[in-house]
């Protein structure tokens, strides 16, 4: 059905709404429209398209002042679809993340509500606008992301950011017009002072401010200006605006489960958050390089294995392990692997014909005992998924001192993993620090199941807002962001699948 130049998209949820009114105009009550109309031109507070809700059909039919029985018939269920359409998007986002990543298994409903009867208290709530903004994350990080979004679009709105000109390094004791610039564009952004906008030296109040940007760009905070901070710089404001908006997406698509405890894993970020409500640890994780990507899914930590046993997976057979078995045959004994066959029997590597050897007919296994030296580290966390995903220990610390941390072949890897176990055990009695590492110290392999499963999350984020309104851009390390925004930006669709038990909206 299409009303003027617009289609009602709600065919199912709206048919019910009004046979439940009985068949009744629903926005009759003196300021009901006008709260709908005030959210759906607030929509950009949430770094969504208001013409996606109607706003011109509706606008035109406000401004036509009397209208006659068809056009307040029209102006209703533009209302309505408008009405489910932004809540919809509130709730859920507008891109469907499985059909960008087959990986995702996000999907909600809105727990046992009955939707009609939540569309139908909306419209008569006192403040509509209000009502409707509820439908949005509550979550303290959706609300930074918004005020970041108005700073940005203000920064776009004044010309955006002075670029600063391609060149050589820029480093202290450094003088001349390029250095200006960067003076001015830092002063733009606010990691110089105002006051310090002006002059054309490189000193040492300059070389901090360099260094701030580089840590929100998520570089190495060097304060020197090379290639790759000069890029950062040189991003417009505009491509800024929209990395903000495709993060307040994917924060709808996240936020609304983030309560009560939750381990959410920031890939981008190189980062691992545990919340009971709020942040109660954070530790820093090495993650999936670029072709062996950390998928993003959700799922529920059930257990953790002390001095565990790696099982080399099969993908790692076939693209690490097998070329370098053929390249050195002491390789295994180097990792200390050992292949053990389908009855769990040792098998003797020199035994084996290694040159024919292939991942997909290989009836052996590759097993590395625990120990200091195990891949694994000394304990790992344990959450079902397809992917042969877990947290874990690493005897390679020195990786959690580099700012970019994509090293893995897709598992995470946990800087501190015992306090992290201590905090999901969540038992200070039978399981203290100490208590964890007298039963890592036996080297005997032992599962501890948690109390009650914790949710986690794998998530891909390349944007951070600190309390303090501080913004962090991190590069798109899997190069995800573009299809989000193409998405965000395109026609809008309702994902057709069941919500609170019904067929579709």
């Amino acid at each position: 059905m299409r009303i003027g130049r617009d289609r009602i998209a709600s065919t199912t949820l709206l048919p019910d709404l009004y046979e439940r009114a009985g068949f009744e105009l629903l926005w009759t009550r003196p300021g009901a429209a006008a709260g709908l109309f005030a959210a759906v031109r607030g929509a950009e507070a949430h770094g969504l398209d208001p013409n996606d809700y109607h706003r011109p059909e509706i606008e035109r039919l406000l401004a036509a002042g009397r209208l006659d029985a068809a056009q307040r018939v029209e102006l209703d269920l533009l209302l309505s679809d408008a009405l489910v359409r932004l809540a919809y998007h509130l709730i859920f986002g507008k891109v469907d993340p499985e059909r960008l990543d087959p990986d995702w298994n996000g999907a909600r409903d809105i727990d046992d509500l009955d939707p009609v009867d939540v569309l139908r208290r909306t419209i008569e709530a006192e403040d509509v606008a209000q009502a409707i903004a509820a439908f949005a994350p509550s979550h303290p990080v959706y609300a930074r992301f918004q005020a970041a979004l108005v700073r940005y679009r203000g920064f776009a709105a004044q010309g955006g950011f002075p670029p600063v000109p391609d060149g050589p390094k820029l480093a202290p004791g450094d003088q001349g017009t390029r250095v200006a610039v960067l003076r001015r564009r830092l002063a733009a952004e606010g990691d110089l002072p105002e006051a310090a906008a002006a002059g054309a030296s490189f000193d040492a109040e300059l070389e901090q401010a360099v260094k701030r940007a580089q840590a929100r760009f998520g570089l190495e905070a060097d304060g020197v200006v090379g290639r790759a901070t000069l890029a950062a710089l040189n991003v417009p404001a505009a491509a800024r605006v929209d990395q903000i908006r495709l993060n307040l997406e994917r924060a709808r698509w996240v936020l609304h489960a983030v309560r009560g405890r939750l381990v959410l894993v920031d890939v981008a970020g190189f980062h691992l958050h545990l919340f009971d409500d709020d942040v109660t640890f954070t530790t820093r994780v090495v993650v999936g390089r670029p072709y062996r990507k950390t998928p993003t899914f959700r799922s529920a930590i059930r257990y953790l294995v002390l001095n565990p046993t790696w099982t080399v997976p099969p993908s790692i057979l076939r693209k690490d392990i097998l070329p370098a078995v053929r390249k050195n045959r002491g390789y295994l004994a180097a990792k200390k692997l050992r292949v053990i066959d389908a009855r769990g029997l040792e098998v003797d590597p020199r035994t084996l014909d290694w040159a024919a050897a292939a991942a997909g007919r290989f009836p052996y296994q590759l097993r590395q005992d625990p120990g200091p030296d195990n891949s694994l580290g000394r304990i790992k966390f344990m959450f079902p998924n397809s992917h042969a995903v877990y947290l874990h220990d690493t005897p390679a610390r020195e990786l959690f001192g580099k700012t970019e941390r994509a090293f893995s072949s897709g598992c995470i890897r946990v800087e501190d993993p015992l306090r992290l176990a201590v905090l999901l055990l969540d038992d200070p009695v039978t399981w203290s620090r100490e208590a964890l590492e007298q039963a890592i110290a036996t080297g005997a392999t032992r599962t501890v199941t948690l109390r009650a499963p914790v949710p986690v999350i794998l998530m891909y984020w390349t944007l951070d807002v600190d309390p303090d309104g501080t913004v962090f851009f991190k590069r798109d390390l899997y190069a995800r962001d573009p299809a989000v925004l193409v998405a965000l930006d395109g026609d809008f669709s309702f994902r057709r699948r069941p919500i609170a038990g019904r067929a579709t909206l």
